[in-house]
C-alpha cells in the first residue's frame, strides 16, 4: 500500500486482548522513501540543544492510546535523522505541507486535517500519551493526510526540513513558561522564529495562539522583529475559521479568559 492510500486504518488495530505487535507492518515499510531509525538509537535521543522548550513528562497512557500507538505509529510515524526529508514522498503526493509544533492530545490537529483534506499535516510532539491520542483520532477518522514525529521540533526543522518547503506552521497554546527565569524556554524566541521563517515558502504563514496575555505580547514583539515575516493583521488577528475551538478553550472563554491569535506571513524573496 502507498502512504497516500493505506489499508483502512482500523484494520491495523489488534483486538484489545491481542498482542498488537503481531499485526503491525515493519516500521521501515510504512512511509515510502523515508529511512526509519530505531527509537532507542543514539540518533533518536534529544542531545544537541541544551535549552529546551519542553520537559519530558511521563504521563499516563490509557490502554486505548497504547494500542493505537503500537498499531498506527509504524504506519504514519517518521523518525528523526540528520538528513533531508522528502515531504511529498513521505505523504505520497504533492500538496501544501503544514507543520504543527506541539499538538497536545491531537484534537485540533485531527479536526483541521479532516476539514482540509487537500493539505498535508506533519505533527511534532514529544509526549507519548498525546502521540497515542492523535494516532487514535487518525485511525477513527481514517485520515490519510497526517504524519507524526515524536522528537524536538527545532531539531526536525533544522536537520530535516528544506528551506521554503512549508506552506504553514501552527504553534497553538505552547507552554507559556510563566516564571521570568524560564522565559528562555519559550518556543517563540527570535532564533527559533528565524528558523521557522526560513522553512516557510514566500506567502506561507506562521499561526500562533495563546491564552496567556503576557506571552501573547511576547509573541507579537518577537514575530514583529523578524525581517522575513509581516503581520497579516494590525496587531492580533481574528481567529481563522480553520482553527477550531477546543472544549478547554470554550470553557475559558465562558469564564472571561482571553485567547490571542497571531498570523504572520513570509515576505516574498
Amino acid at each position: 500500500m502507498s502512504a497516500l492510500h493505506p489499508a483502512p486504518l482500523h484494520e491495523a488495530l489488534a483486538p484489545a486482548d491481542a498482542t498488537p505487535s503481531r499485526h503491525l507492518q515493519p516500521a521501515n515499510e510504512a512511509v515510502a522513501g523515508v529511512e526509519i531509525i530505531g527509537r532507542d538509537s543514539p540518533e533518536h535521543r534529544f542531545s544537541s540543544r541544551s535549552i529546551r522548550s519542553f520537559v519530558l513528562r511521563q504521563g499516563r497512557m490509557s490502554e486505548a492510546q497504547q494500542r493505537y500507538l503500537d498499531a498506527m505509529l509504524p504506519q504514519i510515524g517518521i523518525d528523526y535523522r540528520v538528513a533531508p526529508l522528502d515531504l511529498d514522498q513521505a505523504f505520497g503526493r504533492s500538496a501544501p505541507k503544514i507543520l504543527e509544533i506541539g499538538f497536545g492530545m491531537g484534537e485540533t490537529t485531527a479536526r483541521i486535517a479532516a476539514a482540509m483534506p487537500d493539505q498535508d499535516f506533519l505533527g511534532i510532539d514529544v509526549h507519548t500519551p498525546g502521540v497515542g491520542a492523535l494516532c487514535k483520532l487518525i485511525a477513527e477518522g481514517s485520515l490519510t493526510n497526517v504524519r507524526i514525529m515524536q522528537h524536538d521540533a527545532v531539531e526536525v526543522m533544522r536537520d530535516m526540513i528544506a528551506d521554503g518547503a512549508l506552506a504553514g506552521v501552527h504553534v497553538f497554546f505552547p507552554d507559556p513558561w510563566r516564571k521570568k527565569r524560564h522565559f528562555k524556554r519559550r518556543i517563540i524566541q527570535s532564533e527559533i522564529v528565524a528558523l521557522i521563517a526560513r522553512k516557510l515558502a514566500p506567502g506561507g504563514y506562521l499561526h500562533c495562539a495563546t491564552d496567556w496575555e503576557d506571552y501573547a505580547h511576547w509573541m507579537l514583539e518577537v514575530l514583529g522583529a523578524e525581517p522575513l515575516l509581516r503581520n497579516s493583521a494590525d496587531g492580533f488577528a481574528p481567529r481563522p475559521p480553520y482553527r477550531p475551538l477546543t472544549k478547554f478553550e470554550n470553557r475559558g472563554l465562558k469564564l472571561g479568559h482571553g485567547v490571542w491569535d497571531l498570523v504572520f506571513r513570509r515576505r516574498a524573496d
